[in-house]
């Protein structure tokens, strides 16, 4: 049972040396009776305190890690039901299904294509993690020797789905190395499921027909020792499965049921009859709330909306993602280049860097720290004014790179124009476009 504020407090070292980040001892209590804060932030709470305040410390969402590698990811430990109150953690993972009866030729030509699918957005490298091998055929060799074949020759995890345990004891053979996610314990095999996870340091999938049943199966394997869960609440059909993920979520974190405090699983490809109508539930699940979302293929079209929309879901909203203020020379620029001139929100830096990068005109871009603004946010914000600007050129080395004596400012940001001239004397202040997508046709024409 969760400790509460005052019952942690009195397991704490009430130095109120506040190298935690909070000025007392009793307000990092009761954050950390809240789930706003993290145990190992106290560098001098005993071992024994320790291991008493380890239940209440906890996520009430058990963070599980899948695989190994560069896939490696980590699902669950979220905190809040909604991302505004705080933030979401550890983004939802996708998979790809290949069923046991494909061609190993087949299968090595769709971890190629599937390798891929990686995309570049705001200097982040968006991909999905997983495949889904599926037995359809009780083949438990091929199950195995397809697990041994993803596992050694691609960078993919996996997720093994059998009913079949001896398939799964075959499988987990080949392949623990990376870690796999074993689907799926069910009340007729939880016991041999459970020990083959156990054995091997594997999370486990739980599947059943109702809540009530969730909570006989992961109270029963918890017993057994194993802790690195995911629920499957078993429904297919779309309003009583999004009724589960909200009802299970909530369970968790409202009513700290800890047999509910685990990821959970959700199979957009069952759930849907065509890739579009899958795109959007897969989309519906990634914020409401899935830890893992099984899609039927990895295409293109897919995945890459679902990728942006992990993306957008998953940034900290409270903090926005940001560039560090500098000089960021692009294209090889020398002392004629021009000077350009915006603020260190990592979306415009991405998107200004790119049209200077397809307008082919070399360019020096001077990132300003707005706090991670927008450059008419910033402006509106007082963190992107004239006076700031100014000293910044002055201050940040670009004097030395070139012999000219120009910088172009933001559209947005033409009301600055005055007081950009009047800190930098002698500088002339040009107002380049107002939109992105113009400004490799503003440079262009420049040249």
């Amino acid at each position: 049972m969760a400790l509460t504020g005052i019952q942690i407090f009195k397991l704490l070292p009430k130095t109120n040396c506040k190298e935690c980040g909070v000025p007392t001892c009793l307000a990092f209590a009761m954050n950390l009776a809240s789930g706003k804060a993290e145990l190992d932030s106290c560098p001098y709470v005993s071992d024994e305190a320790r291991a008493q305040l380890a239940e209440a410390s906890a996520p009430p969402i058990r963070p599980v890690v899948v695989g190994q590698g560069v896939r490696k990811a980590t699902t669950g430990g979220e905190t809040v039901m909604f991302r505004h109150e705080k933030t979401f953690f550890n983004p939802t993972m996708f998979a790809g299904t290949i069923t046991s009866d494909t061609d190993a030729a087949e299968v090595e030509a769709k971890m190629k294509a599937w390798n891929a699918l990686q995309y570049e957005r705001v200097g982040l490298n968006l991909r999905p993690e997983l495949v889904a091998l599926k037995d359809v055929n009780g083949d438990s060799v091929a199950f195995a020797a397809l697990a041994k074949q993803i596992a050694e020759t691609s960078e993919f995890n996996l997720i093994l789905m059998s009913d079949d345990v001896a398939a799964i004891e075959a499988a987990v053979a080949t392949s623990a190395f990376k870690r796999p996610l074993i689907y799926a314990a069910t009340e007729a095999n939880a016991d041999e499921l459970g020990k083959i996870a156990l054995d091997n340091d594997l999370p486990l999938a739980v599947k059943a027909d109702s809540i009530d049943g969730i909570i006989a199966l992961t109270d029963k394997l918890t017993g057994m020792g194993l802790k690195d869960l995911v629920i499957d609440s078993g429904s297919r059909e779309l309003k009583q499965a999004l009724e589960d993920q909200v009802a299970i979520r909530r369970a968790a974190l409202k009513d700290t049921n800890r047999s509910l405090g685990f990821p959970t699983i959700v199979f957009a490809s069952e759930m849907a009859s065509n890739s579009d109508m899958e795109a959007l539930v897969a989309g519906m699940f990634v914020s409401k709330y899935a830890g893992i979302v099984v899609l039927s293929s990895l295409e293109t079209e897919v995945i890459f909306p679902l990728l942006l929309e992990r993306l957008n879901i998953f940034t900290d909203p409270q903090r926005p993602m940001t560039v560090t203020e500098g000089i960021y020379p692009i294209g090889n620029p020398d002392d004629n280049s021009p000077v350009l001139v915006t603020t260190n929100f990592a979306l415009t830096y991405f998107i200004v860097s790119g049209e200077i990068e397809a307008s082919k005109v070399p360019a020096w871009l001077l990132i300003k720290d707005a706090e991670g603004l927008s450059v008419l946010t910033a402006w509106a914000a007082g963190k992107f004014g004239g006076d700031d600007v100014g000293m910044f050129v002055k201050k940040c080395g670009i004097m030395d790179k070139v012999k000219h004596q120009e910088l172009v400012i933001p559209g947005y940001a033409a009301a600055i124009a005055g007081d950009v001239e009047e800190e930098l004397s002698g500088w002339k202040i040009t107002v380049g476009p107002r939109e992105s997508a113009h400004l490799a046709g503003f440079l262009k024409a420049r040249v």
